[in-house]
């Protein structure tokens, strides 16, 4: 076991609860530190302000205001095509190009994914999943059918290789995947044609190959891991987006939004968490279309406050608001998700907007005062320690 600490970060709800917060805060544990992002892809819109700079991070870690490295995991879904967007726009905020380094079997979301998922987001009309379209269900699809393409390929590929790759996506299974989708009325005539239009494949791949150049591709993980004082994996989305949570199928994510992804990496480097910080709201929010329990009013959360990250768009809608089902209910995705565990870490919460509800945890039928809420004895026998936020700044956290 080397000395560097392992610690995650995973959204215990829908998404939108503070992983960006958290991820800023634990980075002040450490004089270097790396984050990993092990699962989803650009989809994830994590937040962190100071008291100076606000930044929403979507392929960079929520650690690189304080100068963490960014590493993307062979389960991570980075869109190279946005990723120069995202750099300058913080190099703009930070006054610095932060370091970017990536497994080489990285799978490359591709504008085919992209499109597939407009296109099927907007056939579906009002049976919308809820999706961000943003191709990350799309590319596990791909790399399912054995189509993956990996930042280790892109070295020997070049963008005639790429384009080539690509040619054969559209041409050989493009046409399986709608035809699978059994839309009625097939797809937006829009789509079908940027989905056919050689030149949109051949604009992508010169843009993928230039912003590759932002990257730094790591063959041996173990070595690399052992060069910081800490390592941090910061989850996209929330335990019940989880491609396995079948209580609210279909509308969940493509990917594993808990331990499993990170166990699997720490396992094969022969390293264990110390801690696991759980991360939700003192209510409930979800992006997106799908059942939500307790759904309520935005007006039902008295000192809510406007939401600038989660703005309404053109596939999720609004952000809505719910209460937390009951005590049982919050201790119980924490709890199946430690089962990809053979070890127990130090298991933590971290309770953000904490300002928004008076310090109330907002429970249906049953709201609590944090000091109260935390001494419930589900609470105490699940978490070892619990952090509170009651603003935006990781330096305020409490615990």
């Amino acid at each position: 076991m080397s000395k560097t600490e392992y610690r995650a970060v995973i959204g215990k709800n829908f998404g939108d609860e503070g992983k960006g917060l958290a991820t800023d805060f634990l980075c002040d544990k450490a004089y270097k530190n790396l984050v990993v992002r092990a699962n989803g892809g650009a989809q994830s819109g994590h937040t962190v302000e100071t008291k100076t700079k606000r930044f929403v991070f979507h392929e960079l870690s929520s650690g690189s205001f304080k100068k963490a490295d960014t590493y993307w995991a062979d389960t991570y879904h980075p869109d190279l095509y946005k990723l120069s967007e995202e750099v300058n726009d913080f190099k703009e905020v930070s006054g610095f190009t932060p370091r970017i380094f990536s497994h080489k079997d990285a799978g490359i979301t591709t504008i085919l994914d992209v499109l597939l998922n407009m296109a099927f987001e907007k056939a579906r009309g009002d049976n919308r999943h809820g999706s961000c379209a943003m191709g990350i269900y799309e590319t596990e699809l791909r790399e399912k059918a054995g189509l993956k393409i990996t930042l280790g390929d892109l070295s020997s590929l070049g963008v005639k290789g790429l384009c080539d790759k690509l040619f054969e996506i559209k041409d050989n299974y493009i046409p399986k995947r709608i035809e699978e989708e059994n839309l009625s009325d097939g797809i937006p005539k829009e789509y079908s044609d940027l989905l056919n239009d050689r030149n949109v494949l051949i604009n992508f791949s010169k843009i993928v190959f230039e912003n590759f150049n932002l990257v730094k591709v790591i063959d041996k993980e173990k070595a690399f891991f052992n060069e910081y004082d800490q390592v941090i994996f910061e989850n996209g989305q929330g335990l019940l987006l989880d491609s396995e949570c079948e209580r609210f199928y279909p509308n969940v994510s493509g990917s594993r939004t808990g331990l499993t992804n990170i166990e699997k990496i720490l396992s094969r480097n022969n390293e264990k968490l110390s801690e696991v910080v759980y991360v939700s709201r003192s209510y409930v929010t979800r992006h997106g279309a799908g059942y939500l329990p307790t759904e309520c009013r935005s007006e039902e959360i008295s000192g809510l406050t406007k939401d600038n990250t989660n703005l309404p768009n053109e596939w999720q809608g609004s952000l809505r608001y719910a209460f937390h089902e009951s005590i049982d209910e919050f201790v119980k995705p924490v709890e199946g998700d430690l089962k990809a565990l053979d070890y127990r870490p130090k298991v933590s919460l971290l309770l953000t907007h904490l300002n928004e509800t008076k310090e109330t945890v907002m429970i249906k039928d049953r709201s609590l005062k944090v000091d109260e809420f935390i001494n419930q004895k589900e609470i105490l026998k699940t978490f070892d320690k619990v952090y509170l936020s009651e603003d935006k700044y990781a330096e305020n956290i409490k615990g």
